[in-house]
């Protein structure tokens, strides 16, 4: 752990910029938070800085050592290494203590000792007057205040003692300038009756300890900057600069949910998705460089700024993603795709012969496919004969085209067999039976690969092999 600053102390003049990462460990990592990551590690390499990787793990009845993993997993998938953590904030629950100490002591907190239906009854009635619901300060200690008189039968929770005059200003590095009035904030629980830190507090003494200058994070935390700025201030620290980023939405514009894609990354990758296409794509939404579309991450690093993130909500487009996919995939190494793309080639076809090889299969296809999971359906072909079905064969397979077929099947019996002669052959067919290429090179690709959607027919048919070609055109004819 960082050794914490002097309070007060001008820190951002001596140490470089960092900034955080901080999931719940609740769930996967989603988009939204994949996103968040990206923008706070790029800010913290582009400028020579810092990127810490936090665990906020206190809701003890939601975070699970899956959630960790899976986020874990999800940030190694990625490739968005950091330099500092994980750290846990259950393991520095010693540390929250000494400051809720220290904030008690200064009076800057105090023991609340409201019970929870007490806080309900209180807000009911400022509902039924029209009134915000929030803490009526009863047990704020005041100047010549009387307190109640110490109920023996509830702990109590600890309570900041907000400002009641002024307001919470701030430039935020997105949005612009942000000012809450102190009137609008209510004394917030930083410790429950257990004695166990809340969230806003842990974030605080985090931030502080880790030396963080500049907070990235979505904007559903707004509302919790004020009330974080003034627990800083109460106890000295330097503050932060804060970049609230616009959240994402689904294409329709409502809220970004599991229909819209809004799942764990890693599902990407089960999908078929490249980690590098993913983060273009999330780099893309909501931050912009001009009408660049595609570009690696050293170029992302290298250009990324926080003024050029947009001020309004980024819109998730799944056919977007798909398509910066594709763009990725054909220019991918093949080697590498080959290592992608065999085990799921595996779950189609068991037992993979080794003609064709797989490098050469990919080398044809990815130019096509969409995905890792697209390249490895149209790869099975090469490997497995599918029965084309009667409907596509009644479509494609004219009469007319039936004299050509036994033509070709005796001609591809003798040529070379490349591409060119293939090619070559399928011509001289379709000018001596009078017909139009598709007219044969339909029936051919229906009949020996059970699929009108192939690349070219003569790359096709030489990769297939003359043999499997040869075997399934017979096959074919001999059952006419």
């Amino acid at each position: 752990m960082p050794e914490r600053p002097t309070p007060g102390l001008n820190y951002r003049k001596h140490i470089m910029i960092r900034t955080r990462f901080a999931p719940s460990p609740t769930g996967y990592l989603h988009i939204g938070g994949a996103r968040t990551a990206l923008f706070s590690r790029a800010y913290a390499r582009r400028h020579g800085g810092t990127f810490i990787l936090r665990i906020e793990d206190t809701d003890l009845e939601r975070s699970t050592p899956e959630s960790v993993e899976a986020i874990l997993e999800g940030m190694r998938w990625l490739d968005m290494d950091y330099d500092e953590g994980p750290y846990f904030q259950m393991q520095r629950m010693p540390r929250y203590k000494e400051v809720l100490a220290q904030l008690l002591a200064s009076g800057h907190a105090y023991h609340c000792y409201a019970s929870r239906d007490e806080v309900e009854a209180m807000r009911e009635q400022q509902r039924l007057a029209g009134l915000k619901p929030r803490y009526d300060g009863r047990w704020r200690p005041e100047p010549h205040k009387i307190l109640p008189s110490v109920p023996t039968d509830i702990l109590p929770v600890v309570r900041f003692k907000n400002p009641v005059e002024g307001s919470v200003a701030w430039h935020d590095l997105v949005k612009g300038p942000i000012e809450i009035g102190n009137a609008e904030l209510d004394d917030l629980i930083i410790a429950r009756p257990d004695g166990t830190p809340t969230y806003n507090f842990c974030v605080v003494v985090d931030d502080w300890d880790m030396k963080i200058t500049h907070v990235i994070r979505g904007d559903d935390h707004v509302n919790n900057t004020p009330r974080q700025i003034n627990i800083l201030k109460a106890l000295g620290a330097q503050l932060p600069q804060y970049a609230h980023v616009p959240m994402i939405l689904g294409a329709d514009g409502e809220r970004l949910s599991k229909r819209h894609g809004a799942v764990s990354v890693l599902q990407y990758q089960e999908d078929g998705y490249l980690p590098e296409a993913l983060l273009n794509y999330l780099a893309r939404l909501g931050w912009a460089h001009g009408d660049e579309e595609i570009f690696d991450m050293e170029q992302f690093i290298a250009w990324f700024n926080l003024e050029a993130i947009s001020r309004s909500p980024a819109r998730f487009n799944p056919e977007k993603l798909l398509w910066i996919n594709q763009q990725y995939l054909k220019f991918a190494d093949n080697e590498r795709l080959v290592k992608l793309v065999r085990p799921r080639l595996e779950h189609i076809v068991a037992g993979i012969a080794a003609e064709p090889p797989l490098g050469e299969v990919v080398q044809l296809l990815k130019q096509r496919s969409g995905t890792l999971t697209e390249l490895a359906e149209a790869a099975a072909l090469f490997y497995r004969y599918s029965e084309p079905a009667k409907e596509l064969l009644e479509a494609h397979v004219t009469v007319s085209a039936l004299p050509a077929l036994r033509h070709l099947a005796l001609q591809f019996a003798r040529i070379e067999w490349t591409k060119t002669e293939i090619n070559a052959a399928i011509k001289t067919a379709a000018t001596d039976f009078k017909l139009k290429m598709p007219e044969i090179a339909m029936p051919l690709r229906v009949i020996i690969t059970g699929t009108p959607y192939t690349p070219g027919i003569d790359a096709t048919l030489a990769l297939l092999g003359r043999t499997a070609v040869l075997q399934r055109l017979q096959r074919y004819l001999d059952s006419l």
